[in-house]
This record gives C-alpha cells, sequence and structure tokens, in this order.
C-alpha cells in the first residue's frame, strides 16, 4: 500500500503544480485533491490497523495521514473557499514532521531521507505561499512542484513495485543531486514563464489553496517491505 499511496501523491502533486501555474482550474484540482486525500486516509487506517503494535509500521501509518490530511484540506479548501491560512500552516507542521522523517531514515535508507527532505522543501514552500501570503514564490512553487513530483513519488513507486528500490548511499547521492537540479531549473523557468503564474491575494482572502498535495505518502521501509513512511 506504500507504494500505491506514492503514485496518488505523485497524482496529486502533478495536478497542484499545475494548478499553481494557472492551467488547471481551482474546483477541478480541488476534486482531485478530496478524493486522493480521502483514500490515502482509508489506506492509512488499513496500515494502522494491520500494524500488529509495529512501530515503524505505524510511523508508516502517521506519515500517510500527513499528506493525506493536507490533500483532504487542499481539496476542501478549493470547493469551498475557505481560504488558505489553515492549510498554509499546517503544511508547516508537515514540513517539520518531514525532516524528522528524513533524519530517522537516514542510517536504514538513505534514499528514502532525501525524498523526505524534498517534500520537507516543497511544503515549506507552500507554507510560505499559503499561510505567509508570499505570492512572488507562487511560480517557483508551481514549478518545483511539477518538475520534482515525478521523480520524489511515481519512479521511486514503479521501483519499488518491481522490487527494486533504491539502497546505499550512491544512490541516495544521485538523488539529492537530481532533486537539486530541479529545484534550480524551477527557479529558471519562474523567472522566464512568470506571467504565467497565479498571484495569490493576501492569506485570508486566499480562494482555495490550490498548492500541496510530499505527496507524498508513507516510504519504503528498507526491511521485511521497503516502506517507512506522496504525498
Amino acid at each position: 500500500m506504500s507504494f500505491i499511496c506514492l503514485i496518488l501523491s505523485g497524482v496529486a502533486l502533478l495536478i497542484n503544480g499545475l494548478a499553481l501555474l494557472g492551467r488547471i482550474p481551482p474546483r477541478d484540482s480541488g476534486t482531485l485533491n478530496l478524493l486522493i486525500g480521502g483514500l490515502q486516509l482509508i489506506l492509512a487506517t488499513l496500515i494502522a490497523v494491520t500494524a500488529a503494535d509495529d512501530p515503524a509500521r505505524l510511523l508508516s501509518a502517521a506519515g500517510v495521514v500527513l499528506f493525506g490530511l493536507t490533500y483532504t484540506y487542499v481539496g476542501l479548501n478549493s470547493l469551498f473557499d475557505l481560504g488558505s491560512a489553515g492549510v498554509g500552516w499546517f503544511c508547516s507542521l508537515v514540513a517539520a514532521l518531514a525532516v524528522v522523517y528524513a533524519v530517522s531514515n537516514l542510517a536504514a535508507d538513505p534514499f528514502s531521507a532525501v525524498l523526505w527532505s524534498s517534500w520537507a522543501v516543497l511544503w515549506t514552500l507552500f507554507f510560505l505561499l499559503l499561510a505567509l501570503g508570499r505570492s512572488a514564490v507562487t511560480a517557483y512553487t508551481g514549478w518545483a512542484t511539477l518538475l520534482t513530483s515525478q521523480l520524489t513519488t511515481t519512479v521511486p513507486a514503479i521501483l519499488g513495485l518491481n522490487g527494486a528500490w533504491p539502497s546505499g548511499w550512491g544512490s541516495a547521492a544521485a538523488a539529492a543531486v537530481l532533486i537539486a537540479l530541479l529545484f534550480t531549473a524551477a527557479g529558471f523557468l519562474a523567472r522566464r514563464n512568470g506571467r504565467a503564474a497565479v498571484v495569490l491575494p493576501e492569506p485570508e482572502h486566499t480562494p482555495a489553496a490550490k498548492a500541496p498535495g510530499p505527496a507524498p505518502a508513507e516510504l519504503p521501509r528498507p526491511a521485511q517491505e521497503p516502506a517507512p513512511a506522496a504525498v
């Protein structure tokens, strides 16, 4: 189920990146976020119920809950125009916990640690945009989400489903360099196509948060099943 959650997060991040760049209407992205977030919360519940008090699996379930709640929250905001400040501050919590997950996976699964670190960066951008109203980062956040989404969710999920989850520091270092290059490329594209970005109003008037969508979900763990806690 961990790989399913990663793929779902890849879909959500792709849609939210396009929404931030003004390519998808808020209601369309909101509906998909709500569906994906709800499904991830169901999967997280199933993981927790079948965890048999296994701390690693419960930690994974908690990670899925974080991202499932993000997508659900974003979906509700987009559909009912609730404002973005709440989801923005929630993203700050997700970003902080993503750092904790990254550190906890550093020794056993450095590749997972790199993925969690990239999600911490994305969710920090969502916090700046949605909670603090930093509209200047809208285009960069959209491009960063769009460019990094599939590399940090869908690609690892496909590798995991084929029994080829990257292990070792070599794979982690390569992934870190590639992700850093994508974040850099996002800055270039944001400056080049800045006019195409959506400018968000002040947080209290922001119509429907369109950003998050990690991510992310649970990450594979190296032992019995590659899944340590998309989107």
